[in-house]
C-alpha cells in the first residue's frame, strides 16, 4: 500500500541489488528533487531493525538525495515521504532488481528536445543546469543538437547513428549541409565514423596534398566524377578537389578492402580501417591492448642492417662530392630512400604472436600523412563484459605463466564503463600527487622524453608527453662535418647513459632519479633540443619568429656556427647570389673582381674569402667573416622590443651558473 514516512524512519535495505553510486549522478538527481520535489515514490518494507523503522528496497539514491537536502537544512529530519509499501525478504529484493533492471535511459533526441521545449517557455541554460544539476556546457550541447537538420536528429532519436556522430553534424550550424552530407554518407563507413563526418562537414574543398588525395589518386577520383579546380601556374597545394564527399567515400572504400586483404594476410580477427594517421581513444572503446614484445634482431640481420647504412654512407659521400652531376645525384638519394626502408622494414620487426592469441586479436589500418596505408604496431583484442577467466587462463598456461601477451583479466563483475571510469579517477589521484612534487614531476618528464633511448618496448608510460624527433623537410640530409652537428655529437657522448641498462621502465627512473642533478638537467636539454623543428628567417612555410626570440636570449651568432662554402651553398645558387653576397661584404670592387669568373671557380674563391682565407682590409673580413644568408640569420628583436629585455636575456643566457644547470655551450671556432 501507498503511505507517507519520515525520511528519519528510513533506512537503507542490505538487499538492494544497486551497489555502486555515481556522485555526479546523485548530485543531478539532488538538484532536481530540490527543484520540483520527489516525483516517483520509493519502495520499501518494514525494518527488523531499529524498530518502527522502513528498509528502502527501490529507491535508496532518492533517499540518499532527500537525506542530503535534509543535512543541507533545506528540506526537515522528518519529511514525510511517499513511498509503496511491500514484503521484505525475496520479494523486497525482485522489487529493487525489477525497478533497476526495467529502467530505460532517456534517448539524446528527447533531451534535446525536453531542454528546446523549457527555452522556448522562457527558461535559459544556466536555469535548466541549476534545475537538473548539470553542466551548462551540457545543456547547451543538447540544444545544439536540437537544431540539427531533421533528417539527421530523426537519425539521433531512431538510434540509426551515435551521439558521437551527431556532434559531429553539429560541427557547423549549416544544416542545409548537414543534410547534403547525411545524404551523401548513406551506409558508407564513413557514416558511423564522426571524424569523417567531422571533416566532410568542415571542408568544402580538399589539396590535391591532402592525405586523402595522395591515397585515392586523381586518376580514381576523376574516373569516379570528382571535380578538380587547378591553378596552371602554382604547384599540388592550391589545387582544389572539390567534391569532398566523393573522396572520403573513394578513401573509406579503398581503406575497407585493404583492412579486409590484410586481416586475411595477416591471420587477424579484425582490422579495422581510420584515415586518420592515429588511433583516438574512441576507436579503442571496448578493445584492450596487447602488450606483446619484439623478438631481437638476429646477427643476420645486425650484419645486414650495418652494411645497409654502409651504402647509405657510401651514397651521401658521393651526394656531397662536386663532380656527381645532376641525373647520377638524383639517382643516387632513390637509392638511398630504398636502402632506408629496408633498414626501417628490418629494424621494425613484428612481435611474435601465440596463433590461438592471435585468431582472437586485431589492429587497425591507418592513412599516414604521405597517404600511404599502414598498420598499427599494435595489436588489440575485443574486451567483452562475459569473457571468460578460464580462457585467460588457458592462455596465461600456453605462455608459461604470466606472458605479457596474455590478455589483462579484469575483476568479475566490473563492466567496461566502470573499469574506465575507475581508472580514470586513480589517475586523478595520481595527478595530484605528481603536481604536488615538482621535483619528481620534472624527473618523470625529462625521464619520459628519454626513455627510447632503452630501445623499443611495447611497456606502457601511463603518460602521453613525448619528446619526437620532428619530421624534416629533406630526407636523409646529413652535415657530418658541420660545427652545430660535431657539438651535439661530443655533447652526446657526455651524457650519463647508466640507467639505460634497466629491464623496467620502473627500474630506468629509479636508476635515472638516482643520477646527479647536472647529469639529469643534461638529459633535459637534449631531449628538448630533439624536438625543434626546422625553422628559416624568411616569410613562408619555414618562418619561426619564436627561433628568433630564442636565439637572441640565448646570444646566437650562427656565423661561428655555419660558413658558406660550395657544397652547402655557392654551387647551388645562382651567380647573382653570389656576387651580392661579395657588394655586400667587400662593395662593386670586391664584386667586380669576380664578375666574369666562371661559377666554379666563383665557389671555390667565395669558399675561401668566406672563411676569412684571403688579403684584404680588416673591415672587409670581419664583414666575410660575419656574412649569412639572410635565411640563416636570427632576426633582430621585433618593433617595440625594449632593448634592455633583449641584453638582459642575453647576459642571462651566458651567464648559466644555477647548480644543475646544463654548462654553456661554447662558440665554435
Amino acid at each position: 500500500m501507498i503511505r507517507t514516512i519520515p525520511l528519519n524512519k528510513l533506512v537503507p535495505s542490505p538487499r538492494n541489488v544497486r551497489r555502486r553510486a555515481d556522485a555526479q549522478a546523485d548530485l543531478e538527481l539532488k538538484a532536481d528533487i530540490a527543484a520540483r520535489g520527489l516525483l516517483q515514490n520509493l519502495v520499501v518494507s518494514p525494518a527488523a531493525k531499529p524498530r518502527g523503522c522502513f528498509a528502502v528496497e527501490a529507491g535508496e539514491r532518492r533517499r540518499r538525495a532527500l537525506q542530503a537536502l535534509a543535512d543541507d537544512g533545506t528540506i526537515g529530519k522528518a519529511h514525510e515521504v511517499c513511498c509503496l509499501v511491500v514484503e521484505g525478504g525475496a520479494a523486497g529484493r525482485e522489487s529493487s532488481l525489477a525497478e533497476n533492471f526495467q529502467r530505460l535511459s532517456m534517448n539524446p533526441a528527447d533531451e534535446c528536445l525536453a531542454f528546446q521545449q523549457l527555452i522556448e517557455q522562457g527558461a535559459d541554460a544556466e536555469g535548466i543546469a541549476a534545475r537538473f544539476g548539470l553542466t551548462v556546457r551540457f545543456v547547451e550541447g543538447r540544444l545544439r543538437l536540437a537544431g540539427l537538420a531533421p533528417a539527421v536528429f530523426e537519425a539521433l532519436g531512431a538510434g540509426e547513428i551515435s551521439l558521437d556522430v551527431a556532434k559531429a553534424y553539429a560541427a557547423t550550424p549549416d544544416r542545409d549541409r548537414q543534410a547534403w552530407v547525411f545524404a551523401q554518407v548513406g551506409q558508407s563507413y564513413a557514416s558511423n565514423h564522426p571524424d569523417s563526418i567531422r571533416r566532410m562537414m568542415t571542408q568544402a574543398t580538399a589539396s590535391a596534398t591532402d592525405r586523402r588525395a595522395r591515397f585515392v589518386g586523381e586518376e580514381a577520383y576523376v574516373a569516379a566524377g570528382g571535380r578538380v579546380e587547378r591553378d596552371l601556374f602554382s604547384d599540388d597545394a592550391s589545387t582544389r578537389w572539390l567534391d569532398v564527399d566523393l573522396l572520403e567515400r573513394l578513401a573509406c572504400e579503398k581503406m575497407d578492402a585493404l583492412a579486409a586483404e590484410a586481416a586475411v594476410a595477416q591471420g587477424l580477427a579484425f582490422v579495422r580501417p581510420t584515415l586518420d594517421s592515429w588511433i583516438g581513444h574512441d576507436a579503442t572503446a571496448g578493445l584492450r591492448r596487447l602488450q606483446i614484445e619484439a623478438p631481437p634482431l638476429t646477427d643476420e640481420e645486425t650484419a645486414r642492417v650495418d652494411d645497409l647504412e654502409g651504402q647509405v654512407e657510401e651514397l651521401v659521400g658521393l651526394i656531397e662530392s662536386e663532380e656527381m652531376a645532376d641525373p647520377a645525384r638524383q639517382e643516387a638519394e632513390d637509392k638511398i630512400r630504398t636502402l632506408g626502408a629496408e633498414i626501417t622494414a628490418i629494424a621494425n620487426k613484428a612481435p611474435e604472436v601465440d596463433p590461438e592469441l592471435k585468431a582472437r586479436a586485431g589492429t587497425f589500418l591507418m592513412l599516414d600523412e604521405a597517404g600511404d596505408a599502414r598498420l598499427a604496431p599494435c595489436l588489440y583484442a575485443e574486451a567483452s563484459p562475459d569473457e571468460a577467466e578460464d580462457d585467460d587462463s588457458a592462455a596465461a598456461g600456453r605462455s608459461g605463466g604470466g606472458d605479457s601477451a596474455d590478455l589483462p583479466a579484469r575483476s568479475a563483475g566490473l563492466s567496461q564503463r566502470l573499469v574506465d571510469e575507475l581508472a580514470m579517477q586513480r589517475r586523478d589521484i595520481l595527478a595530484v600527487h605528481v603536481a604536488a612534487d615538482p621535483s619528481l614531476a620534472l624527473d618523470l618528464a625529462i625521464f619520459l622524453m628519454i626513455d627510447r633511448e632503452a630501445g623499443y618496448t611495447s611497456e606502457k608510460s601511463g603518460s602521453s608527453l613525448l619528446a619526437l624527433p620532428p619530421s624534416n623537410p629533406v630526407f636523409d640530409f646529413r652535415t657530418p662535418e658541420a660545427a652545430a652537428t660535431v657539438a651535439a655529437a661530443e655533447a652526446r657522448e657526455t651524457l650519463d647513459r647508466s640507467w639505460v641498462a634497466g629491464r623496467s621502465r620502473a627500474e630506468r627512473f629509479d636508476a635515472f632519479r638516482a643520477l646527479p642533478e647536472e647529469a639529469r638537467a643534461a638529459w633535459l636539454g637534449e631531449a628538448v633540443a630533439g624536438t625543434l623543428e626546422a625553422s628559416l628567417n624568411l616569410p613562408g612555410e619555414r618562418e619561426c619568429r619564436f627561433h628568433d626570440h630564442l636565439g637572441r636570449l640565448l646570444g646566437i651568432d650562427p656565423a661561428r656556427w655555419w660558413r658558406p662554402t660550395g657544397a652547402n651553398f655557392f654551387d647551388r645558387v645562382p651567380k647573382s647570389v653570389t656576387l651580392a653576397a661579395l657588394q655586400e661584404v667587400g662593395g662593386s670592387p670586391l664584386a667586380g673582381r669576380y664578375a666574369k669568373s666562371k661559377k666554379a671557380e666563383l665557389a671555390q674563391s667565395c669558399e675561401r674569402i668566406f672563411s676569412g682565407d684571403f688579403i684584404a682590409d680588416i673591415e672587409v673580413k670581419e664583414a666575410a667573416l660575419a656574412w649569412l644568408p639572410e635565411a640563416m640569420r636570427f632576426a633582430t628583436a621585433a618593433p617595440g622590443t625594449p632593448e634592455k629585455a633583449i641584453a638582459d636575456g642575453q647576459a642571462g643566457a651566458a651567464d648559466r651558473s644555477a647548480p644543475g644547470a646544463p654548462a654553456k655551450i661554447e662558440e665554435a671556432a
